[in-house]
């Protein structure tokens, strides 16, 4: 029996498939068979896009939310510091 070496596939050529599979012009067993490849591979791709596009737009926006109300809490943190110390100031020089 001879031994047959797995195929590697370039990820431009998953994303052609990938894409292709989202559009829907054609099942996944046409897709499969044009491009020599199983129907469950086209299958894999295609869960793998879309869960890519959820982190693409879902997670990524979110932590970036929460980093910018950090990066506020810090600067208004930072803003009472320096009026209390504009104000110690302000009222030694007064004297």
């Amino acid at each position: 029996m001879a031994t047959r070496r797995r195929r590697r596939f370039t990820a431009d050529f998953k994303k052609r498939v990938a894409l292709e599979a989202l559009r829907g012009d054609r099942t996944v067993q046409e897709i499969a068979t044009r491009h020599e490849v199983h129907p469950n591979q086209v299958s894999t791709w295609k869960r793998q896009a879309i869960d890519g596009l959820e982190e693409v737009f879902g997670g990524s926006r979110a932590s970036r939310q929460s980093e910018h109300e950090a990066t506020i809490r810090d600067l208004h943190a930072k803003i009472g510091e320096l009026t209390v110390e504009r104000d110690f100031f302000l009222r030694g020089f007064q004297r």
